[in-house]
């Protein structure tokens, strides 16, 4: 019964079909957003507290000049998460929970616990370490007389991050306190707002780069200086980065507010990643290059740089860019978090009232308000580093599971999505329809919400601000009509342009392989064992992925520990040690090839992933080096933070989730269709029927868990009253009342 509660999956069609939470509350969330937007969402949570705080306090304390290098490697393993982030879009579209929802319709209501107490976290430390930061820009701009004031007239605290110096920061619990209202009331004014912001942050970044121009030294690279800290600190430095890069994951976040979330979710997480990548690798360059590392400013790095060359005008312009840059952050950041509990809520997994929607905003509003809180009174007692590293973690863990996901689903058999969860709990009830194919069923059927990318949109939900006819959703040119939508009839079986399957049309990778290698092509796939075209998984080869990916995931860990805590005795080529490296990469290069060997499923999506099972699989091994990098009390806190998830979802998700009361509901009626239908004539007074006395329980009315023993009893006492029944009615042809008893207990068993 455990090994069931916690592996079961949520239909994907109470998300098509716009049900759920939105129903029961009877208020939706506004559908206004578009791939603009999304991605202005995007770039703002990233760029602020990346841009202007993240890059001067790795470049000082971590890496040196080599915060460039470290960028880069973070950028190359949010990428990576990345892509595997937009197929999960694209397969479970219009919904709000990002990660969570995809991992309880995919993988399990445990699995997608966890991601979504993590997700609340990741957002909960950045909304936090935003107020943080924008609270230390203003009191650098007030020559820190803030920060002595606040010192001297309140205290200090121990303990927090900064040692004696720390103080209660009241200036970041006024600033989270706002940036919460401004979110509660409404989608549109909070993207407004932001839009708004970014376009501020873009103009000062323009002229940081052209005024920092004029003052660089290439002496600050000399020799030696470029990497002062060696690889190990570029490595630490890219761990902390990272943090820099959580924007794909807020906009995913959006699809139940997005107006055609299909396509936009694919193309935002893109162009999101590639503009924050050049914006931290271009202001690095030049804070690196205008100032010497240790000589950084950590608490407000762009702004200083200007002041140590004599340029005090440009430190305003700076500042005016800091506000903006660090307020969009922090607005990206609250953003997604009422969201994610919005979505836990609505699935019971926390508690209901969480879900209620205002009807005059079209928001979450008690989430809006409890998440705010919290991150107020966070801001308020810990420091910004300790908030940063701790935010790497949550986040860290949450593309490692997304990834792994994506490499299970890909090679699941069509009819049988979910099999590795069967094989996972050792399920052998009769099988769950695949996902895909209840996609296929929810497009194609009349009245589903596929119906609205066919049209103008309609106002169902009483929304004051959807946008007018001629809003444009498209990022890259004009709407195609050969791509893939939800509401298309082939949509995940067919190529709309070709009329073949999927799995038969060559992508641009495989093109190129086969002129690389010529007519030897196809002799190497024979030798390798590699798929043919026409193969498809089926429910054995979707079992030998899932235990090589699970082993993946355990030997990828080991080696990343190895690497990290017993690099003294590989740097010293200890035999042992580097026979150990060795034999763990060999481990891990057969467990990707007997992956690769097995078939994909042919389901066309809008947007998938390249290049499996290589993509998700190296994401999962920078992700797991990168979350063991972080420091020993970063761990420690993580785990009293995911002991207090676990009290919440067995004391409560488990037992009050939605599917767990649908479940109860099913169980209940199908025990009172059994109690009626066992015999299998009508009640008559020779089967020696007879309504009990007062106060005594009926045999076949006890509880369900003696059901089976009532119904033989029963069956023992009546079985010559039954024998003459039958003979009455020889030309009705059904089954023996045994047969049929015996039936039911197997298909409504307890179990």
């Amino acid at each position: 019964a455990l090994r069931t509660r916690v592996l079961r999956t949520k239909p994907v069609e109470s998300m098509l079909e716009g049900t759920g939470t939105a129903t029961t509350q009877g208020t939706r969330l506004a559908k206004v957003l578009t791939t603009l937007d999304l991605i202005s969402l995007g770039v703002g949570s990233c760029v602020g507290t990346g841009m202007y705080v993240v890059s001067g306090l790795v470049a000082k304390e971590m890496a040196g000049p080599g915060v460039i290098v470290s960028f880069i490697i973070a950028a190359v393993a949010s990428i990576l998460s990345g892509v595997c982030y937009a197929e999960f879009g694209v397969r479970v579209p219009k919904t709000t929970g990002s990660a969570y929802t995809y991992s309880y319709v995919t993988v399990g209501e445990f699995v997608a616990f966890f991601i979504g107490w993590n997700l609340i976290l990741e957002y909960l430390i950045g909304t936090a370490a935003g107020a943080s930061a924008l609270s230390s820009m203003f009191d650098s701009l007030a020559n820190h007389t803030i920060s002595r004031w606040m010192i001297s007239s309140v205290g200090t605290l121990n303990g927090l991050g900064k040692g004696e110096e720390s103080y209660p920061d009241l200036l970041a619990l006024v600033i989270a306190v706002i940036v919460t209202i401004v979110v509660a009331m409404g989608v549109k004014n909070s993207v407004g707002m932001n839009n708004v912001l970014n376009v501020i942050n873009l103009a000062v970044w323009i002229f940081i780069m052209i005024a920092g121009l004029f003052y660089v030294k290439g002496d600050n690279w000399a020799e030696g200086q470029f990497l002062p800290f060696g690889w190990p600190g570029v490595l630490k430095g890219a761990a902390t980065c990272f943090y820099a890069f959580i924007g794909f994951d807020i906009i995913a976040t959006t699809g139940e507010e997005a107006k055609n979330p299909n396509t936009s979710i694919p193309y935002a997480i893109t162009a999101s990643l590639v503009m924050c990548l050049t914006a931290y690798v271009s202001v690095s360059i030049i804070l690196t290059l205008m100032v010497p590392y240790d000589a950084i400013d950590t608490e407000s790095p762009l702004m200083e740089m200007f002041v140590a060359h004599g340029f005090y005008a440009a430190k305003f312009i700076v500042a005016i860019g800091s506000v903006a840059g660090l307020t969009v952050s922090l607005l990206g950041s609250l953003f997604p978090m009422p969201r994610v509990i919005y979505a836990m809520a609505g699935d019971g997994l926390l508690f209901r009232f969480l879900s209620h929607v205002s009807s005059y905003t079209e928001t979450p509003v008690v989430a809006c308000i409890v998440s705010g809180f919290l991150a107020a009174l966070l801001s308020l007692l810990v420091s910004l580093r300790d908030l940063i590293e701790m935010m790497s973690i949550g986040t860290l863990l949450a593309y490692t599971l997304v990834s792994v996901c994506v490499l299970l689903l890909r090679y699941q058999p069509e009819s049988d999505i979910d099999g590795f969860v069967k094989f996972l709990s050792e399920e052998h009830t009769k099988k769950k329809e695949g996902i895909l194919a209840d996609c296929e069923k929810e497009a194609c059927s009349p009245g589903s919400e596929g119906e609205e990318f066919a049209g103008p949109p309609t106002n169902t939900c009483g929304a004051k601000n959807l946008p007018s006819l001629g809003d444009n959703e498209m990022l890259i040119g004009k709407s195609d009509k050969s791509t893939y939508n939800v509401n298309h009839p082939n949509y995940g079986t067919v190529d709309m342009t070709s009329g073949i399957e999927a799995d038969e049309s060559e992508n641009i990778y495989l093109i190129k392989l086969k002129k690389l290698i010529g007519p030897r092509y196809y002799t190497m796939r024979i030798h390798l064992g590699l798929p043919g075209k026409m193969d498809r998984p089926t429910a054995a080869t979707g079992h030998t992925v899932t235990t090589c990916v699970l082993l993946l995931f355990v030997l990828m860990f080991i080696f990343c520990s190895f690497i990290i805590f017993g690099a003294d005795y590989i740097s010293e080529q200890s035999w042992w040690a580097v026979l150990l490296v060795v034999l763990m990469i060999l481990l891990i290069v057969v467990l990707v090839f007997v992956i690769l060997q097995q078939p994909e499923n042919p389901k066309k999506l809008p947007y998938m992933a390249p290049c499996l099972p290589f993509v998700p699989a190296f994401a999962m091994l920078v992700n797991i080096y990168l979350m063991l990098k972080l420091s020993t009390v970063t761990w420690i806190r993580f785990a009293v933070w995911c002991f207090v998830g676990l009290l919440i979802y067995f004391g409560y998700g488990m037992w009050n989730s939605t599917l767990e009361i649908s479940a109860r509901e099913e169980a209940l009626h199908q025990s009172t269709y059994q109690r009626y239908d066992v015999d299998v004539d009508p009640f008559s007074v020779d089967d020696g029927f007879s309504y009990a006395n007062e106060g005594e329980d009926y045999p076949g009315w006890g509880p369900s868990e003696d059901k089976s023993f009532s119904y033989q009893q029963m069956a023992g006492e009546k079985e010559s009253h039954r024998t003459s029944s039958r003979s009455k009615s020889k030309g009705r042809h059904k089954p023996p009342s045994e047969a049929l008893i015996a039936n039911d207990e197997l298909d409504y068993s307890p179990e």
